[in-house]
């Protein structure tokens, strides 16, 4: 139960589900209400299907190029630790993605789905998360499961993303954020050092 949790919060802090919800509103604003309805379940279903695939087959690839776990833990804690402290001193996920909305008839894809929730910080996690040489079988099906609640808890937000808003305001989204971000940073740095002693 321990582990479970564990992952859990680890997910919804990669995914910040809560840091999803100014962009999304920020990429929806011109839509009808029904429309935006859509955009938050597909955008959800795709980010997930996003992250599965690094599920099953981002080892692949990586052991493919001949990439050791132990270079991928350090590389990976040390990207996940740089996207972490973006959030942390960075102006923030919200306003950094808005910037990203160019075309607001494609943003269920994009910036919605990706990179809002499955985020490169996302995709690195859920990769180091399920490695084969770490966890079984059953403990990768977890992952995945808890993954796809948290998917849901976002997809849940971002249909109430407009009364939310109105509650916490941004500024206490950016707050949230910052403070998932703090938490993955310690992750990342668990993983850094996890790899440098398996290393030697």
């Amino acid at each position: 139960m321990k582990d479970i949790l564990n992952v859990l919060f680890l997910m919804i802090a990669v995914v910040d589900p809560l840091g999803s919800i100014p962009v999304y509103l920020e990429a929806t604003k011109n839509f009808e209400k029904k429309h935006k309805r859509k955009i938050a379940i597909n955008a959800s279903i795709t980010a997930f299907l996003v992250l599965l695939f690094f599920i099953v087959v981002g080892q692949l690839i990586l052991e493919g190029m001949e990439i050791s776990l132990e270079a991928f833990q350090i590389s990976g804690g040390v990207i996940l630790f740089l996207f972490a402290l973006t959030m942390i001193f960075g102006e923030g996920k919200p306003e950094s993605e808005k910037h990203l909305i160019k075309d607001y008839k494609k943003v269920m894809i994009f910036p919605v789905a990706v990179p809002s929730i499955a985020s490169p910080g996302a995709i690195m996690a859920v990769v180091l998360m399920t490695d084969n040489h770490l966890y079984s079988f059953w403990q990768q099906l977890t992952t995945t499961l808890v993954l796809l609640v948290v998917i849901a808890l976002t997809c849940g937000l971002l249909i109430l993303s407009n009364s939310i808003q109105k509650k916490i305001g941004e500024a206490g989204i950016v707050v949230i954020s910052k403070v998932m971000g703090l938490i993955l940073a310690s992750y990342a740095a668990q993983s850094i050092l996890t790899g440098i002693k398996d290393f030697f």
